[in-house]
C-alpha cells in the first residue's frame, strides 16, 4: 500500500463547540479534526474529501481570522442536491466538522445548540458550497477545481481492471500508489495553488 504518512502533514482544523463544553465533552469545548478524520469518515481517500477539507479550512480560516470557528453555529450551502455526484459526501465531511445537519441532527436544549436545518440544498449561487457565520451573517462561496492537479494517465485503465477483478497485485498496487499520489499532490503541493480552490 502507498505510503499514507501525508495525512499527518495536513494542518489540522480546530472548532470550539460551546455544546461540547457546557456537556463536558471536550476540554473547554475545543475539538481538533485532521484530514484521516475526515478520511474514517468517508471510507477513503480522494480529491473529493481532499478538495472538501480544503474548502472548509479556507472558509473557515477566513471567516474566523482571529478566534476558533464555533461548531453549531455555522450554516452550509450546496449548489447541487443531495444526492447527485458528490454532494452526500461533501456534507458529510461538512456535517463532522462544523456541526451542521439537514434535519438529522441534535435538537438542541431549552432552545440552544439546535444542529439542524443548518444544511441546505439545492442553492442557487455561483460556487459549489458556502460556509456563513450565523452570528454575523458573514458568507463565503467557493468552488474546486482538482483538473489542475495532473494525474497518472493509466490510472482510469488500472481501476476498470480492478473493479473487473483482472488486476494483478502489481497493478493494484500502482493504482493505489497513483491515487493518493495525486491526492497527496493536492493536499500537500497545490493547497493554496490560487486556482484549486477558488472564492466567490
Amino acid at each position: 500500500m502507498f505510503n499514507i504518512s501525508f495525512y499527518n502533514e495536513v494542518s489540522p482544523i480546530t472548532m470550539y463547540d460551546p455544546l461540547a463544553k457546557v456537556l463536558g465533552a471536550a476540554e473547554e469545548g475545543i475539538f481538533t479534526y485532521t484530514y484521516a478524520d475526515a478520511v474514517k469518515l468517508a471510507g477513503h481517500s480522494c480529491p473529493t474529501v481532499a478538495g472538501t477539507y480544503l474548502m472548509l479550512k479556507k472558509a473557515l480560516n477566513l471567516l474566523y481570522p482571529d478566534t476558533h470557528p464555533i461548531r453549531g453555529e455555522i450554516k452550509i450551502y450546496f449548489q447541487g442536491n443531495l444526492g447527485e455526484g458528490v454532494v452526500g459526501v461533501m456534507s458529510n465531511i461538512a456535517t463532522l466538522i462544523t456541526g451542521a445537519t439537514d434535519n438529522s441532527g441534535f435538537h438542541g436544549l431549552s432552545g440552544k445548540y439546535d444542529r439542524r436545518r443548518l444544511v441546505v440544498y439545492g442553492s442557487d449561487m455561483r460556487g459549489e458550497m458556502a460556509i456563513e457565520r450565523m452570528d454575523t451573517g458573514a458568507k463565503i462561496e467557493l468552488s474546486y477545481n482538482p483538473k489542475i492537479v495532473p494525474s497518472d494517465s493509466k490510472m482510469a485503465e488500472w481501476l476498470g481492471m480492478i473493479l473487473s477483478e483482472k488486476a494483478t497485485l502489481e497493478i493494484e498496487r500502482s493504482f493505489q500508489e497513483a491515487w493518493q499520489k495525486r491526492v497527496k499532490s493536492i493536499l500537500i503541493d497545490y493547497a493554496e495553488h490560487p486556482g484549486l480552490i477558488i472564492t466567490h
